[in-house]
């Protein structure tokens, strides 16, 4: 019901492209940090404490889909295989770090697995990374955020993070999102 004939739009139903919304990149790494500190106090294991930053990620891509697809593109959701990971490549990733990922690749050895790279993650770079967990990369957040975003729009992959090039994202989809994108292409 409106008040004096108005239409008053709730700010969950305001578009988010209005306005600033950036973050304080010191507060962003203070926040991340003490999420990395949080899952490595309940780690065990190196594999046990990327698992968990990697779940968290996929928390936080599981509500972007909802931010990012339902209330910017009105539920207009992508078809095609390229389209999606372009998508993610330049729009959504602009939305979330200010820029767009610096390549995606599609790997010469299987037809089913991309590759996203970025040289310097914002969530690699304030953090300090002891001798005995060299091989930590904290862009498994990230991994975890495009995993559920892939994953929330029927693009079933698993995601993961390598120090290549900076960080790679190794996109690798499921069979049945090959096959359904190659038929899509034959009709």
């Amino acid at each position: 019901m409106s008040l004096g004939g108005r239409n008053r739009l709730s700010i969950l139903d305001k578009p988010l492209s209005k306005g600033k919304g950036e973050v304080s990149l010191s507060c962003f790494a203070l926040l991340f940090s003490e999420v990395v500190q949080y899952c490595q106090n309940k780690s065990t294991t190196l594999p046990d404490l990327q698992n968990r930053l990697h779940e968290l990620g996929r928390r936080v891509g599981v509500k972007l889909i909802d931010l990012y697809f339902v209330r910017e593109r009105n539920g207009k959701r992508e078809t095609k295989l390229l389209n999606i990971l372009l998508y993610v490549k330049s729009t959504f990733w602009k939305a979330l770090f200010g820029k767009e990922a610096d390549k995606l690749e599609h790997s010469n050895d299987d037809e089913n697995t991309y590759y996203l790279m970025e040289k310097e993650p914002v969530v690699n770079r304030f953090i300090s990374i002891p001798r005995d967990k060299s091989s930590l990369n904290c862009a498994v957040f990230i991994a975890g955020i495009i995993e559920a975003v892939l994953v929330g729009t029927g693009f079933p992959a698993k995601v993961t993070a390598h120090w290549h090039k900076g960080t790679t994202y190794m996109i690798k989809f499921e069979e049945s999102v090959v096959g359904r994108d190659s038929q899509t292409d034959e009709r």
